[in-house]
Order: C-alpha cells, then sequence, then structure tokens
C-alpha cells in the first residue's frame, strides 16, 4: 500500500496492539482476494536510520506470516512501537502470530468451537465403558 487514503481507511478496521508494534486489518469488500501490506513508523521513533531499520524487521515478519496468517482481500498495516526495534526479533514474531489470531475472524470462531476439556477429563471420558 502506498496511498494515504488506504492506510486511513485501515485505520477504522480491527486494530491489535502488541508492544513492538500495531496491527491494523480491515477487509476491502471490493472482491479481490489480493493481501495487501503497508509499514509506518513515525519520527517519534528516532532518526532515518532507526525508522529504515525498523521497517526492514516489520518487513521480514510479514514475509514470514503474512502469506499464511493473513486475511485474503484486506488491508494490513503494520505501525512500529518505540520499543520494536530493540525487542528480539523471535519475541516480535510471536507477538505477531498473536496479532493476527486477534484480528483474523477465522481464529475467532475456531477459538470458540474448541473443546475446553482437559486432557486428565478427556482420557476419563474414554475410558468409561460403555
Amino acid at each position: 500500500m502506498s496511498k494515504r487514503r488506504d492506510f486511513l481507511a485501515a485505520n477504522s478496521g480491527k486494530r491489535a496492539p502488541m508492544p513492538g508494534f500495531v496491527l491494523l486489518m480491515r477487509p476491502r469488500d471490493d472482491g479481490d482476494e489480493t493481501m495487501r501490506i503497508g509499514f509506518t513508523v513515525t519520527k517519534k521513533i528516532g532518526n532515518a536510520v532507526v525508522r529504515n531499520r525498523m521497517k526492514r524487521r516489520l518487513r521480514a515478519l510479514a514475509r514470514e506470516l503474512l502469506a499464511e496468517r493473513g486475511v485474503a482481500g484486506a488491508d494490513h498495516v503494520l505501525i512500529g512501537r518505540n520499543g520494536g526495534i530493540e525487542r528480539d526479533y523471535a519475541l516480535l514474531r510471536t507477538e505477531l502470530g498473536k496479532a493476527f489470531r486477534k484480528v483474523t475472524p477465522q481464529a475467532a470462531a475456531a477459538a470458540a468451537s474448541v473443546d475446553t476439556t482437559t486432557p486428565a477429563k478427556a482420557v476419563a471420558q474414554v475410558g468409561k465403558p460403555l
């Protein structure tokens, strides 16, 4: 994404704040199944070198996880936060996975349908004679 209006439209969608970044996701509802991604880091974060380093980290994260966890036909925006540049990359990757689960409608539906019985109860139920 490169147009300001697309970033502003994504701002009205779902939001998943994490310590290193904020993920915004908004379905476009235009019939196009293409996933779009945008990155933004404000000048409050640091000088151009720091902002570009943060954007490179966000791009690498999106390259890894967007294809498998992103929403088809939606705009995704990653906004870099102040602590994101010092955070461990593996931790950022885990947080992005959590953020995708938070904003993805399929993940919310799947979480609601998961059986919440504990393994001990499941074993006890299986072991009962018929």
